[in-house]
């Protein structure tokens, strides 16, 4: 395995780890402390600030910790340093052109596409009927395969992994754990943000907390400062240019991350208190090529109304059963937006997130197996706001799709390479899970419509495409295909005791369909602007996040 932009040596070395302040065997002895009752820190005392911890593991801290990116600091907190925006932007194209997402298509790709589509026409014109039945013949194929591939990894996630309990770990060999935070357009949301970062049970002197805003967002900025107050949080001023992205504002966060370990929280997200606990102390039993464990998503309003069950049902399917099922067999896992766990140095030697693809989670899982980097589960959850009106899940879920296509393009520049990195099993992975995601929901639609047209017996031409075997293919594609994963979305939720979702898994074809349609919008935005960033309006849900249950 080779890091990207520095030399991999640091895989082998745990000492060098905890010299850096990661492991769990150790840390700086600056940051050492015991806790008896109150905290009263070395790195608290050092600067100027008391903190206080009562029941509920809350927090207060007398001195503001705030920080902007021009390097003004406050008290006697050192500044962070101003923003590298050239490196946050380009760092990952200039070092690995062939990870980035820049250029979507590659001259290679785009050649190629072009004689493939000139080969459809070609056959299209001399033989439309032969070449109908062969592309619906292998349509369905894929399909089939896609939904058996999915219930394979259901199967080995239902049985993978037990949630056991935390080991304790004392509080002087935790390590520094950072949290980046981007928002735009969240002062709405801050306080409920800010809740969820007091309700987190973790030695607040080794929380380096970075709430990532956009130089031009006024509100949110206003917000922080006022909500912020009183905590040990830095705010970071991210400048205006183009690409306006989530993962642009990661890695500038990156550049001052001060944890050994980080993680990724949205502006709306309630993670369990303990998760940053259970997973310091999973990545201390685990070898240093674990890179990343993805915690599981899911979301407090899932009863809001039947969209937000059915996204519901489909968040507990993906993380709660197949993303599991992946791990088991070590297999690239495209990480979901949030609560996604990293040691701070092989996210860096990693090149950090891809500022030009906006779902820089899923290519980020991808990258770090690619560079035989481990990725895992870990069993707690982060809950989040699920959009609940159509317009607004319709944007987000336009933005996954075409992120999915992205990502699925970029690590396809080089299938020969790809097969290499992740060996044959990761590679069809990658074709079923990943280009499934989107080839199904792209095929869907037309496989309804052609059977429906075919059943109703009115047109000989379309009949004749749907010969026997072509239509045999073709049912089993709808209907075993779309059964298994129905049943699938029954049991998903049962693991949570989720009962009141499970009756709205018959109006999975349905969603499904929805999804359909998002697929096709991300089709006509790839075209036209494939970095463009659909903001998500969080806070609109009538359910506060505390109400957890389903």
């Amino acid at each position: 395995m080779s890091a990207i932009g520095s030399p991999p040596g640091w895989l082998g070395s745990a000492r060098a780890f905890r010299g850096r302040g990661f492991a769990l065997g150790g840390i700086d002895d600056h940051q050492r402390s015991r806790s008896r009752g109150r905290l009263c820190l070395t790195c608290v005392r050092r600067r100027q600030a008391s903190f206080r911890f009562g029941t509920g593991h809350g927090f207060s801290l007398a001195t503001p910790r705030e920080k902007v990116s021009e390097g003004v600091s406050k008290g006697s907190i050192p500044p962070v340093p101003s923003p590298d925006l050239d490196s946050a932007i380009h760092a990952l194209h200039r070092h690995a052109p062939h990870f980035s997402a820049r250029d979507v298509l590659t001259p290679a790709q785009a050649a190629a596409g072009l004689v493939f589509a000139s080969m459809g026409i070609v056959a299209a014109i001399l033989a439309p009927m032969l070449t109908a039945s062969l592309l619906a013949a292998i349509a369905g194929l894929y399909y089939v395969a896609s939904a058996t591939f999915k219930v394979w990894l259901s199967w080995r996630g239902l049985h993978a992994f037990k949630d056991a309990d935390t080991p304790f770990v004392p509080e002087d060999l935790l390590p520094v754990y950072t949290i980046l935070a981007p928002m735009r357009g969240e002062a709405g949301v801050l306080p409920a943000f800010v809740a969820s970062m007091r309700a987190l049970d973790y030695p607040v002197a080794k929380l380096d907390i970075k709430i990532l805003l956009e130089a031009d967002d006024a509100p949110t900025i206003a917000a922080a400062r006022a909500h912020a107050a009183g905590c040990p949080f830095d705010i970071i001023v991210v400048p205006v240019a183009a690409p306006r992205t989530k993962p642009k504002a990661l890695n500038i966060g990156l550049q001052s991350a001060r944890g050994g370990l980080i993680t990724v929280y949205d502006a709306e997200d309630a993670p369990e208190p303990l998760q940053l606990r259970e997973a310091a102390a999973t990545f201390g039993r685990e070898a240093q090529d674990c890179a990343c464990l993805q915690a599981r998503l899911n979301f407090y309003n899932a009863r809001e109304n039947p969209l937000t069950r059915l996204f519901a049902l489909e968040y507990a399917l993906w993380f709660d059963v197949m993303q599991p099922g992946l791990a088991s067999r070590a297999l690239p896992i495209p990480l979901g937006g949030t609560s996604n766990h990293f040691r701070t140095r092989a996210l860096k030697e990693a090149g950090g997130w891809d500022p030009f693809n906006v779902t820089e989670d899923a290519d980020l899982g991808l990258r770090l197996a690619r560079l035989g980097l481990k990725v895992g589960v870990l069993p707690s959850t982060t809950f989040e706001e699920a959009c609940p009106t159509l317009s607004g899940w319709l944007r987000q879920r336009t933005r996954w799709m075409k992120g999915f296509m992205v990502t699925y393009l970029v690590h396809m520049r080089d299938p020969l390479r790809l097969w290499r990195e992740l060996g044959g099993m990761g590679f069809f992975s990658v074709q079923l899970f990943l280009g499934g995601a989107v080839a199904c929901a792209l095929i869907n639609p037309v496989f309804w419509l052609l059977f429906a047209v075919s059943a109703a017996g009115e047109f000989p031409a379309i009949a004749a495409v749907f010969a026997p075997p072509v239509a045999l293919i073709s049912t089993m594609s709808l209907f075993a295909g779309n059964a298994a994963l129905v049943f699938l979305s029954l049991l998903a939720p049962l693991r949570r005791g989720w009962w009141g979702l499970i009756p709205f898994a018959v109006l999975t074809p349905l969603y499904w369909m929805l999804i359909s349609l998002a697929a096709y919008l991300a089709l006509l935005e790839l075209a036209s602007s494939a970095s463009y960033w659909a903001k998500t309006e969080h806070g609109v849900s009538r359910v506060h996040p505390q109400a957890r249950r389903a």
